[in-house]
């Protein structure tokens, strides 16, 4: 079968809405997030602001503590915000449009909580296929691993430990409870099912589609890998 072709400037938009449509599906379901976004999560609850904007704040200082560590500062790391500030305004969109239709039964929730781990993983997997700026979680990991050539397969892993343990910390020293805000069931699910969905997701986008630059920017976004 002939390959369909796809610019990578395009994998940028269904990466976002995929995203932004599984993070608010968990959410809605209310079975756990994943343990990246549950700190933002519960940041937002503490300060009675919306998810999405939680988001974006805490990518910021992301971005922000990236560039203290590694002592570099690239202007793409600012594109890195502008995508979670987008993220965060259709999360919140989906959030409020998924608050008019009510409260749902359990098994709707189980299945809401699967729909959004699968479209969460696809959306990652869009993430790697397109040049552009990713979230400030994945930048992190990634300049963190170049810059001091660490195994960026450990980075992740220790990035995403320090993440469940800041969200398990904020949730017992706020609520005093550890599954009522954010973590549950499906930080658990996401912690072992997500690594092979992004893989397989991205074998299959490479399957179906010929990926090509539409435009002469990729240059712009290279890595520091090789400065």
């Amino acid at each position: 079968m002939k390959k369909l072709r796809m610019s990578r400037e395009f994998c940028y938009i269904p990466a976002t809405l995929f995203l932004a449509l599984g993070a608010a599906l968990m959410t809605r379901a209310n079975f756990g997030l994943s343990a990246v976004v549950a700190p933002a999560y519960l940041l937002s609850q503490i300060f009675g602001i919306s998810f999405g904007t939680a988001e974006y704040c805490l990518q910021g200082l992301l971005v922000l503590a990236l560039c203290l560590v590694i002592r570099r500062f690239r202007w793409t790391y600012l594109l890195s915000f502008v995508s979670a500030f987008l993220y965060g305004l259709v999360l919140d969109g989906l959030l409020w449009g998924l608050s008019l239709t009510g409260s749902w039964n359990i098994p709707v929730r189980l299945g809401m909580m699967a729909v959004g781990l699968v479209l969460c993983s696809l959306g990652v997997a869009f993430f790697f296929k397109t040049y552009l700026a990713p979230g400030a979680y994945e930048l992190f990991v990634k300049e963190l691993s170049l810059r001091y050539r660490w195994n960026m397969g450990r980075v992740k892993v220790i990035y995403d430990l320090t993440s469940c343990l800041v969200a398990v910390v904020l949730s017992l020293a706020v609520f005093g409870s550890l599954f009522e805000y954010g973590i549950g069931l499906g930080t658990v699910l996401v912690a072992c099912v997500n690594g092979l969905l992004i893989g397989w997701f991205s074998a299959l986008l490479d399957k179906k589609f010929t990926f090509f630059d539409r435009f002469d920017f990729a240059k712009y976004f290279e890595s520091s890998e090789k400065e």
